[in-house]
């Protein structure tokens, strides 16, 4: 990589970096697919996919046209805390289930239905499109045209690091997991998360 385009690349690296890492409801997920060790390569590559297209999205102006549509943000809360309620009920009845099922002997889910669930957290969330789109997307745009390209890349690298060490990384808890209680506790936390960011989308919905 020629040391010309270095200072893009490391922008979009560290500014990629400092919105993705945050425990959120896609993080969440991704972190209970990587302690259950299944379909974590495909959800990774997923996550970091949909992340480089926001961000070149964001940088060829989607972020000015979501600024000057209100409706899509208003839709996409609607949406968005319509599924995290669902999810964080499921979430909420593993829990509460009179015996919770250690990770080998839970019913998995398929393949389909991970990255259905991957997109779901990733494009029904409105900060994507705040942080991904318009920010990344805004500061991207000001830097010269051909450094653009490396701007990008640095940011879908910080992206494909993060949810690379957080799915392959969960297999290092195993040993806390093994134990029926530990995601007891995991499932309680998932599920006041997402009622938490499911009310805060609805505050921001009806507040617009």
């Amino acid at each position: 990589m020629s040391t010309l385009f270095l200072p893009a690349f490391a922008k979009g690296f560290a500014l990629s970096a400092g919105l993705i890492i945050a425990i959120g409801a896609q993080n969440m997920f991704v972190l209970r697919q990587g302690l259950k060790r299944e379909h974590v390569w495909p959800i990774v590559l997923f996550c970091a996919a949909a992340d480089a297209t926001l961000i070149v999205a964001g940088v060829n102006g989607l972020g000015a046209l979501l600024s000057a549509v209100p409706g899509l943000s208003v839709a996409l809360s609607l949406g968005g805390a319509a599924f995290l309620i669902w999810y964080g009920y499921g979430a909420l009845r593993r829990a509460m289930a009179s015996s919770s099922l250690v990770v080998e002997q839970e019913a998995g889910i398929s393949l389909a239905a991970a990255l259905a669930g991957t997109a779901a957290f990733t494009f029904l969330n409105p900060h994507v499109y705040i942080d991904t789109v318009m920010l990344m997307g805004a500061i991207g745009a000001s830097l010269p045209v051909d450094e653009r390209p490396w701007f990008v890349i640095g940011g879908a690298c910080a992206s494909f690091a993060w949810f690379a060490a957080l799915g392959f990384g969960a297999r290092f808890l195993a040993p806390v997991f093994s134990r029926p209680a530990a995601w007891r506790v995991l499932d309680l936390l998932i599920a006041m998360m997402m009622a938490a960011l499911a009310i805060s989308l609805l505050r921001g919905a009806f507040a617009m």
